[in-house]
């Protein structure tokens, strides 16, 4: 079972979260299998359903260079998926400090060791 977030509700719905390694940037799993920085992007999976598409993932995330992939139950709202947890709601909107105090995240980063 994911250790990490165990509050499913046994008929919810999930979506699977990670780390990318060469930015630390929190990704969301998106119905195409690339990971997408925005969770409205990502796909919903039942939660009976989300513990086979993590062992999936986990199986190739070294190749993805991610860590700390699990599954994170959502409410379906129109704009999209909403995390049930505080926690997860800070990780999907982004980086909790001012703007001023971040790396531009929407522009493109150079090759690492380039």
């Amino acid at each position: 079972m994911d250790r990490r977030n165990s509050r499913r509700d046994a008929e919810g719905t999930s979506v699977i979260t990670a780390n990318r390694l060469l930015d630390g940037r929190i990704v969301w799993l998106a119905a195409d299998g690339q990971w997408t920085t925005l969770i409205q992007d990502a796909k919903l999976y039942p939660n009976s359903a989300v513990e086979e598409a993590l062992k999936a993932c986990n199986a190739r995330a070294q190749q993805e260079a991610l860590v700390g992939i699990y599954g994170v139950q959502v409410t379906e709202t129109a704009s999209g998926p909403l995390p049930v947890t505080s926690r997860e709601r800070i990780r999907a909107a982004g980086p909790s400090v001012h703007p001023n105090f971040t790396p531009d995240w929407h522009a493109p980063h150079p090759a690492p060791y380039a």
